[in-house]
């Protein structure tokens, strides 16, 4: 059975590693990080991510192994996964040193035939790149293919986003790595695993088995970055769609639902709230944007996504300022950091810009995440204060922002909130509630693409 390195243990990296250990196979994570080693040799996961904690523990230690020595988990592997950083540099590309850096060191640690494969999410004609810096670096004739395997993973449910994924894109040049990897992924594609006692409850609507897509390198490469830019768009569109709903006073759920039954477009990413973010659509589709101009092609579009997307943000920032007429000095309530629920990522999250652009006016911030709260506290270093939970932040507040869709979020007691609450006022950046369900307790509520329960009607509410 091949033996399987995994470089980089951040959420793609731990993930796939700890994936390919359910799978079967014996596997080397491989991080520089010698603090983070010792952590994760402890079962403390670095990341919020369900089911992630319960796979590292049954696994580590027998087939799931952590290592700080990249030559010595080459040597004693025949597939390589390169599962890096590959962050945005200013102008928009994407920062491929860290994946030049492993391949070079790859290259000097080869001693038989392997198989490279990209995980990180790159662009088009890095696989060309990684093969021209090995054969650089070894000078030598050695035996390797490089191999796009682009992830699909989504923050939160990364884990049975793996193992139940819709399709597995394996982007080769050579059959013979082509087999490698069927063999690999043939524990799902002939769906031996989801006859396992042990496995991974499968979510809703899950494929399978799922179909193995063989592309060339260059296909898969795109096929990656044209997935997150076009789901991106979806958001996007469904909040410019939005913004004409508060203008003309029709309703985006009742809009989005209509859109969404239609077979050919579906309902997913037609939520409408205060736009995208995280470390991947923000980051992908400012790189996509990048590698079209370099290919000579002004991609417009792309262009257009990315400013709905701030756009959003600063719409919900004015609503936030009328709703309270001045800002400084106001004490509000903020319910989410994280850039969406099921996950403690903050990166480019659409809450933590708002939370931002409020402190810089003045604004006294109380916050609770159920899983962000210590990468917050780190980030603000004492700006805001944290709450222990949603009522704690909303008691004495004159207003309460809902920035996340945590599901906890979704079920609160409103009347106990309309007690706390200093005024009550609810800016719903993710239309989590109904407009005629706020309305029966009183509150005045604004939310995205629906109409403004204002305060002038609260005299009519009864009490609850």
């Amino acid at each position: 059975m091949n033996k399987i390195a995994v470089v980089g243990s951040g959420y793609v990296g731990l993930v796939a590693a700890a994936c390919f250990a359910e799978l079967g196979y014996s596997v080397t994570c491989v991080d520089n990080d010698l603090a983070k080693l010792e952590c994760l040799r402890r079962g403390e996961i670095p990341i919020h991510e369900k089911f992630l904690p319960e796979l590292v523990a049954r696994h580590s230690g027998t087939r799931l192994q952590f290592s700080d020595s990249l030559a010595e988990a080459v040597r004693s592997s025949t597939v390589i996964f390169i599962a890096v950083g590959t962050p945005s540099k200013d102008n928009g590309e994407a920062d491929l040193s860290y994946v030049e850096s492993v391949a070079r060191e790859i290259a000097r640690s080869i001693n038989g035939y392997k198989v490279i494969i990209e995980k990180s999410t790159v662009p088009v004609y890095t696989s060309e790149w990684i093969r021209r810096v090995m054969l650089l670096t070894t000078r030598t004739e050695c035996e390797f293919d490089v191999v796009s395997n682009p992830e699909f993973l989504r923050e939160g449910t990364a884990v049975t986003d793996f193992l139940y994924p819709d399709r597995i894109v394996v982007g080769v040049n050579s059959e013979r790595a082509a087999a490698v990897l069927r063999d690999i992924y043939s524990p799902l594609t002939t769906g031996a695993y989801y006859m396992s006692a042990q496995r991974v409850p499968e979510p809703d609507r899950a494929t399978i088995p799922p179909q193995l897509i063989l592309t060339s390198a260059k296909s898969a490469e795109l096929i990656k970055h044209a997935s997150n830019a076009f789901l991106a768009m979806k958001i996007s569109f469904i909040n410019a769609v939005a913004s004409i709903c508060e203008e003309v006073g029709a309703d985006i759920e009742q809009v989005a639902r209509g859109i969404g039954s239609d077979s050919r477009i579906g309902p997913q990413f037609l939520r409408a709230g205060i736009g995208y973010g995280g470390s991947c659509f923000p980051k992908d589709v400012s790189a996509f944007r990048a590698v079209s101009r370099q290919c000579g092609y002004d991609f417009k579009l792309l262009e257009d996504v990315m400013q709905i997307n701030e756009e959003q943000r600063r719409r919900f920032l004015q609503k936030i300022r009328t709703a309270l007429w001045t800002l400084k000095g106001k004490k509000i309530g903020v319910l989410g950091l994280a850039f969406k629920g099921g996950t403690d990522d903050i990166r480019e999250s659409p809450a933590i810009a708002l939370v931002q652009g409020l402190v810089s006016e003045g604004v006294q911030i109380t916050a609770y995440d159920p899983a962000a709260m210590k990468r917050a506290r780190e980030l603000f270093n004492g700006s805001i204060h944290f709450a222990e939970n949603a009522y704690a932040v909303a008691a004495g507040a004159d207003a309460l922002l809902i920035l996340t869709d945590w599901d906890e979020f979704a079920s609160l007691d409103l009347k106990h909130l309309h007690e706390l609450l200093e005024y009550p006022i609810i800016l719903d950046g993710r239309n989590l509630y109904t407009p005629e369900e706020m309305e029966r307790h009183g509150f005045m509520y604004i939310s995205i693409g629906r109409k403004v329960l204002p305060l002038k009607q609260l005299a009519d509410v009864p009490a609850q």
